[in-house]
């Protein structure tokens, strides 16, 4: 086991200076944070829209989810033309307030800029062999993938849509990454709640992660269907761990890899410490939170 290894790459993956970032507030809510460069750009070309105030930058909108979310659809489609919204993918996400009020949506690759807070779904994908062994089912990205191609990823994992429910996300993209029927995952219990949170090129990625576990069969494979995933690989614990301190993970799931093989017991004695640095991004899978939290 490489205990040390995998503290040192935790500690890399979720700690930042949140100081470098502004709250940013949609009206009366606080909901997100930007970085300098996104602070001086919304206050010089956005100044109808944004404001700077003591206690951080306000964002001047009003009405209903509707007219919120075309104000700011218009404002992210002015950011695409100057050439500071690469990434982007025509798919919504949905802005929450902590008490789960749908608030707005917006193109997802204005998310990170305004370090507005996302959800997606993460599936572990399990195996015991015959000898009891215990193995994780690993992804390959596709080389063709605009973020971190070829890096290795859970079984499944994937933005949830605005307007698509937890149990929905997890279904569409059982199939789309890993050829699961719906049937094997609509009674699927929610095994671990994954906060991810860091400094991106594009400004501040945050996000929920909704965590599933699956135990397939031995002999039975993943099968991906959109050309998203270039493989899936089942591999002992502790391969899953050098992939871990290799830094061979895209980081999220980097996090969701590290809290399962956590909860399988991995670690044994050792695993008080990885619980430990792990404590400010898990909460228990049956906290009621929302992606504004």
């Amino acid at each position: 086991m490489q205990v040390d290894g995998v503290l040192g790459y935790l500690s890399k993956v979720t700690r930042y200076d949140r100081s470098a970032f502004t709250p940013l507030f949609i009206g009366p809510h606080r909901m997100g944070c930007v970085n300098a460069q996104w602070k001086a750009r919304l206050l010089e070309t956005e100044a109808a829209l944004f404001a700077e105030t003591a206690d951080g930058l306000i964002c001047r909108v009003d009405g209903d989810y509707a007219a919120i979310s075309a104000a700011l659809h218009a404002a992210a489609r002015r950011w695409q033309t100057a050439g500071w919204l690469n990434g982007w993918r025509d798919e919504n996400f949905t802005a929450f307030l902590p008490d789960g009020s749908p608030v707005f949506e917006l193109e997802r690759a204005a998310f990170r800029p305004l370090g507005l807070t996302s959800r997606a779904v993460h599936l572990n994908g399990l195996t015991r062999m015959p000898d009891g062994e215990v193995r994780m089912w690993i992804g390959r990205r596709s080389p063709h993938k605009a973020v971190d191609p070829n890096r290795m990823d859970n079984m499944m994992g994937g933005g949830i849509a605005a307007g698509e429910s937890i149990e929905l996300a997890l279904e569409r993209e059982g199939w789309e990454e890993a050829g699961i029927p719906a049937d094997r995952l609509e009674l699927l219990p929610q095994s671990a709640l994954v906060l991810a949170e860091r400094p991106v090129q594009r400004g501040l990625h945050r996000e929920w992660l909704y965590v599933f576990d699956l135990w397939l069969q031995a002999g039975e494979t993943p099968c991906n269907q959109d050309g998203e995933v270039a493989e899936h690989v089942l591999l002992p614990l502790a391969e899953v761990e050098q992939l871990l301190v290799d830094e061979r993970f895209m980081i999220d799931a980097a996090l969701v890899a590290s809290d399962c093989l956590l909860r399988l017991g991995y670690w044994r004695e050792a695993g008080s410490r990885i619980a430990d640095a792990l404590r400010g991004v898990t909460l228990p899978p049956d906290t009621c939170i929302h992606a504004g939290a």
